[in-house]
């Protein structure tokens, strides 16, 4: 395992005090001397104390976001949720703070295509590189839990993808829950990555040279996709890259007790996405929902996979890496200290993300 270094030698101890419950919290900062102390307080009876390392870059990043007052998302209904702030809103604060304005960068072309799906047409949205091409091309899918986000809100990371690893980069825009429950999702991405696979020329790609990526429920529908792309026989993509994938219906791991309540994702709104995902909780077990549960895990493209320090799904992303490693899928692992779930989509302002975004396009790039 490689642990990438933290961005900054000035690292803050951040002492949350964590509710139980599943409260609305209320966010203040109290003075301090050395690191700042920020405390997260709920309407109950009962809390915990977690200790949270955050960098100073993703500090500013975390302070922007809870400055926009996002409610909790287990308290709202999908659609209310899908309308709250979202951690590219606090990138752009952070830049309007520093009187910037990079958060959006150019690449060759942008376009939108549809591509035929099982349940209608799913729209996509194509990034590709500068230069004539052809180019190698990677299906991504976005993260939000199955349930909220969007094209736009991981439009970063496509952008970043783009251009450090020279590939068209196809985000699609899948089926959510809960008016589209499991396994929509997966048979969606899934009927994607097999259009692009027969159509890549169409869009100055190379249908030999398809790799296949998403970012916490997009990276478990990439592993999903990878799984059943394997047991029906078909023609692999070349390569997974799987940034803080979820991989299992377990909320009782190290990490989801460690950080039940860490900053941009909780055990609470996990927990929440899971409900709306799954038709019912004997579906978890599906490994086409929790890929970590599949009997085996031969046979699968080579991978990289991302995680960082403080998340729930920190353990079950390490957990498949090793997975993958012991069923001799080489496979690239690294844990990025001192940022949060997110951070990979937020290369305008975090140097860590840059690093990840590099490996990212490395693991790519030695695919081909």
């Amino acid at each position: 395992m490689t642990r990438a270094p933290k961005t900054s030698s000035n690292i803050s101890r951040r002492n949350l005090l964590l509710a139980a419950g599943t409260g609305a919290a209320a966010f203040t900062v109290g003075a301090a001397i050395g690191p700042a102390r920020h405390t997260f307080a709920a309407a109950t009876t009962s809390s915990i104390a977690q200790d949270i390392d955050l960098n100073v870059q993703m500090e500013e990043i975390v302070d922007a976001y809870m400055a926009l007052h996002p409610l909790p998302i287990q308290i709202l209904s999908a659609p209310n949720a899908r309308n709250l702030p979202t951690p590219r809103d606090a990138v752009e604060a952070v830049l309007t703070k520093h009187h910037q304005s990079n958060l959006v960068e150019p690449v060759g072309s942008v376009k939108h295509i549809l591509i035929p799906g099982p349940g209608g047409d799913l729209l996509a949205r194509v990034y590709t590189p500068f230069g004539s091409g052809p180019f190698p091309v990677l299906v991504y899918f976005h993260g939000g839990g199955w349930v909220i986000a969007n094209l736009d809100t991981y439009d970063s990371s496509c952008r970043a993808l783009t251009n450090a690893a020279g590939f068209i980069v196809v985000s699609v825009a899948y089926r959510q829950a809960p008016e589209h429950k499991f396994p929509a999702a997966a048979d969606d991405a899934y009927a994607a990555t097999q259009w692009v696979m027969a159509n890549a020329a169409s869009l100055n790609g190379i249908s030999s040279k398809v790799a296949i990526g998403g970012e916490s429920a997009g990276g478990n529908l990439a592993a999903v996709t990878a799984l059943r792309i394997r047991d029906m026989h078909a023609r692999m993509p070349i390569h997974q890259l799987l940034v803080y994938p979820i991989t299992n219906y377990n909320f009782d791991t190290p990490s989801y007790r460690e950080y039940a309540n860490a900053p941009f994702l909780t055990r609470a709104a996990m927990m929440w996405f899971w409900e709306k995902y799954l038709p019912s909780p004997a579906d978890g077990s599906n490994p086409y929902a929790s890929p970590l549960r599949a009997q085996s895990l031969k046979h699968l493209p080579s991978a990289t996979v991302i995680v960082d320090e403080n998340d729930p799904l920190r353990s079950e992303g390490t957990a498949y890496a090793e997975r993958l490693k012991d069923a001799g899928v080489p496979t690239v692992f690294t844990l990025y200290n001192g940022v949060t779930h997110e951070f990979f989509s937020m290369s305008a302002v975090l140097d860590q993300a840059r690093r990840a975004v590099a490996e990212a396009a490395k693991g790519l790039r030695a695919a081909l």
